[in-house]
This record gives C-alpha cells, sequence and structure tokens, in this order.
C-alpha cells in the first residue's frame, strides 16, 4: 500500500536583505513603501500560502569602509510591517526574524504576543543569532558573543519568552520541570526567572494570546543551530537546493527530535527556493540565464570576489581573469555585516577552486560569480516547476518551500495564479485555509493541547 502524500507547505519571503532582487527591471518597486508589502502579503493570500516572511537587517553593510549599496540596505521595523500586514489580510501567517543577541525576553515577547492578538493568532518568531562584533556595535552591550554563548543565551531567551508567554494560564500549568512535576501559580502575568543569561521577575501584561505561543522558526545551519530547532522550534529553514542534499539534511534534523520526545511532525523543513516562470521550460532558461545577468552586474562581481580575496579588487575588470594575486587571510575582513564571508572557511582553497573552474570553462570574474552563486531553484514551465516542488516534498528533502521572487512586489503573482492551481489539482496543496491561526496552516498542536497530551501520557 503507496503512503498518503503529503500536504506542501507554502511561504513567501519578501525579498531584501540580499541580492535576489533584480532592480533594473522596470516592474522593480519600492521596499519600504507600504503599499509593496500589502500587495506582496495580499498575493501570498490569495494563494492561499502558510505565511510571509520578513528577514531582518539590524545595519547598513560596508566594504572597504564604504556603505555596500548593491542590494537592499535596509527596511523597516520588523514589528511595525507585520502589524499593519494583520489589518489588510485575514489568514496569512506573518513570520519575523528577531534577534535573540541584542533584545531582551520581555520586550520581544510583549510584541509578539500583542502581534498575535492583533492578527488573529498568525505570528511567527524566527529566532536569530549574532555572529559580529560589528553589528553589535550599534547595541549597548556590543552584542557579539562566541558562537556557543550565542545559541546559550538564544536557548534561554527562547525559554524565558515561553515562561513569559504560559504566564497568563492563570492557575492552569505553567512550566515543565526537570522531575517531571509542574509549576502552578494563581497569579495570572506573575513570572521568575533566574539564569546564566537573566535574571528578572514581575508581571507580564499582555493576556494568552490565539495560539499560546508564536509558531518558532530557526534559521542555523550549524550542528548548534540542528540541536537548538530540534529541542525547541516548529520549523527550521534549510539552504540545500539539491534533492540529494536536502534529503540528508531532512533525515539529520528529524533524527535528532526523539531525543527531545518530539516526533517527526513536530517539525517542519522549509527551505527558501528562488524560481523562473515560463510558458515553456527553454524560455525560462533563457530568462533565468538574463534573470542572472541582472543579479550579478560587474560591480556587484567585484564585491562578491571580495569576500574570498578579502582585499580591494575594484581596479580588476568584472570581464576579465581572477586575481593572480591570493587571499589576504588576516583577521579583520574587508566586507562587515556579510554572512556570506563566513561560507567561505578556507579562502585559499577556494580562491584554488575558482582559478581552476575559470580556466576550464574559460570564465570571467563575473562568469564565475554567476555559476558558483545562488542559482534559481525551479526553473520551468509552470507545470515543471509545480512537478518539481512535489517531488522534492514527497521524497522527504523538505516539507515545503519558502519562496523568493527576483521581483518586488508583484514578482509571487505568476506563482500564485500558474503554478498553485497545479498543485492543488494534484491535491497536495489547500484550496481553503483550514483554521485561522498559523499552526492550523502549519498541522501544529496548540502548545497548551501539546500540554494536556504530556499530563495525559
Amino acid at each position: 500500500m503507496s503512503k498518503p502524500l503529503k500536504q506542501i507547505h507554502l511561504a513567501a519571503h519578501f525579498p531584501g536583505v540580499n541580492n535576489t532582487t533584480v532592480w533594473s527591471d522596470p516592474e522593480a518597486g519600492s521596499h519600504i513603501e507600504f503599499s509593496s508589502f500589502a500587495h506582496f502579503a495580499r498575493t501570498a493570500e490569495r494563494a492561499k500560502f502558510d505565511f510571509l516572511f520578513l528577514a531582518e537587517g539590524l545595519r547598513l553593510r560596508e566594504q572597504g569602509g564604504k556603505i555596500y549599496d548593491l542590494d537592499v540596505v535596509g527596511r523597516p521595523d520588523t514589528f511595525t510591517v507585520l502589524a499593519a500586514l494583520a489589518a489588510v489580510t485575514e489568514h496569512l501567517g506573518l513570520t519575523g526574524t528577531i534577534n535573540s543577541t541584542f533584545n531582551e525576553p520581555y520586550e520581544v515577547a510583549r510584541q509578539f504576543a500583542s502581534l498575535d492578538h492583533l492578527s488573529g493568532g498568525r505570528s511567527a518568531w524566527n529566532v536569530v543569532t549574532s555572529w559580529d562584533a560589528f553589528t553589535g556595535e550599534n547595541f549597548r552591550r556590543g552584542g557579539f558573543l562566541p558562537q556557543e554563548e550565542r545559541y546559550s543565551r538564544a536557548k534561554e531567551f527562547l525559554a524565558t519568552a515561553g515562561e513569559l508567554f504560559d504566564s497568563w494560564r492563570g492557575d492552569e500549568i505553567l512550566a515543565d520541570q526537570a522531575d517531571g512535576t509542574f509549576l502552578r501559580d494563581a497569579k495570572a502575568g506573575s513570572f521568575v526567572h533566574s539564569g546564566r543569561h537573566f535574571d528578572i521577575e514581575g508581571q507580564f501584561d499582555v493576556p494568552r494570546s490565539p495560539q499560546g505561543r508564536p509558531v518558532i522558526f530557526q534559521a542555523g545551519d550549524s550542528d548548534e543551530g540542528r540541536e537548538f530547532a530540534a529541542s525547541s522550534a516548529d520549523a527550521i529553514f534549510s539552504r540545500y537546493a539539491t534533492l540529494q542534499d536536502g534529503q540528508a539534511f531532512y533525515t539529520d534534523v528529524k533524527n535528532r527530535l526523539a531525543a527531545y520526545g518530539r516526533r517527526h511532525d513536530q517539525l517542519l523543513i522549509l527551505p527558501a527556493a528562488t524560481f523562473v516562470l515560463g510558458d515553456t521550460d527553454a524560455e525560462a532558461e533563457e530568462l533565468a540565464k538574463e534573470v542572472r545577468r541582472q543579479q550579478v552586474s560587474g560591480a556587484t562581481a567585484i564585491k562578491h570576489l571580495e569576500f574570498v580575496w578579502n582585499r580591494d579588487l575594484s581596479s580588476y575588470d568584472p570581464d576579465g581573469s581572477l586575481p593572480d594575486v591570493d587571499p589576504d587571510v588576516g583577521e579583520d575582513h574587508i566586507a562587515r555585516g556579510r554572512a556570506q564571508v563566513r561560507m567561505y572557511r578556507d579562502p585559499l582553497a577556494t580562491a584554488r577552486e575558482w582559478r581552476e573552474l575559470a580556466a576550464a570553462n574559460n570564465w570571467s570574474i563575473r562568469d564565475l560569480i554567476i555559476e558558483t552563486g545562488n542559482r534559481q531553484s525551479f526553473i520551468g514551465s509552470p507545470a515543471t516547476v509545480a512537478k518539481t516542488i512535489n517531488d522534492f516534498v514527497q521524497a522527504d528533502a523538505s516539507d515545503g518551500f519558502i519562496l523568493v521572487p527576483h521581483i518586488t512586489p508583484g514578482g509571487l503573482d505568476g506563482f500564485a495564479d500558474k503554478v498553485v492551481p497545479l498543485l492543488q489539482e494534484q491535491g497536495v496543496f489547500r484550496t481553503e485555509y483550514e483554521g485561522p491561526t498559523l499552526r492550523d496552516h502549519l498541522g501544529l498542536a496548540h502548545p497548551d493541547d501539546a500540554r494536556d497530551e504530556r499530563v495525559a501520557s
């Protein structure tokens, strides 16, 4: 007997804090005007997507001591945008990245609880840490922490926020204890937390929200990040674009859940994915090549090469050969505030590999960056893209995808109109929302229901 088809989860990432957007396209719009956010959100809701996702940029990037202005350099405050979108949508989940390195549990818990009330139970929190002191300079403490400390603080931050969310159960169970017993308190909203990173007590002033807690997302790919997701998250982002790599990541993370008493269906794996549609596969392939060349201008190619070389390469021709000089592997880096820098842990080895690729294929600097950079995940006709997405999900390479269009705000429209109906026809994507909350969309239990299951067992 064949196993039933998995239902696909789809979400939309409002492009930004990256170089995905094609600025030169006549249809490209603002990344700060509310009309852009509203159009994007309404399209996602019309297509019955699970949620909209906003990333976060806490400092303008710099390269060579100057602001890096070849992609989105900033964004309005996440909570402000999501709260405004709650007023122009009815079902769409609202997910925001909020940093656990710089903020405090009380303020973040209060903001998410408020958003959950305003949206009728549609909020989600992508819990991230910050890896660089450069961004931390904007904040009172400086904010820089070693990796193991970042995750230690993040775990306690999330646990403390959870205590605040749960403090409005009144005389109900407030928190599981290490010995299997439960803590009770008759005073709704009261909390006491004393730990390594936070020592707070008082009264939480936002009543229990429709979801109890926001849905929790996690984006780290390190071993610490995967463990954090397995222990505490409802969904984890993935950066793996091939079927084989996706299956390996999926298996690894899902197998970690049992150690925390969790089932496989209690953590969703959702890679980010770009796409290019055409009337035919051949047309889509040609369009994808054009999109990549628009995304990677000559100036952008040089800047990306500097991520590896850690040198000023502005004198080099992007349509010429790679530098003969080796990368500078010093402690200081020419690019600050760029997560991509961490991808190249052995710059000398990367430089050797890239030189070999360029020589073998007769690639210029720009060609190399285009070919080795993030390619479009799904390219083809609507039928081809729908089939590929479904194949990934049914093969346990993911539970769905977070789509990142290259045009804002209308880049999602074609997918909503042409691909989604095909997935619906195959019976692998909803035709109507099943319930009012984001937990309903994602098939996740309400925290109180999960607690009742544990008590019963």
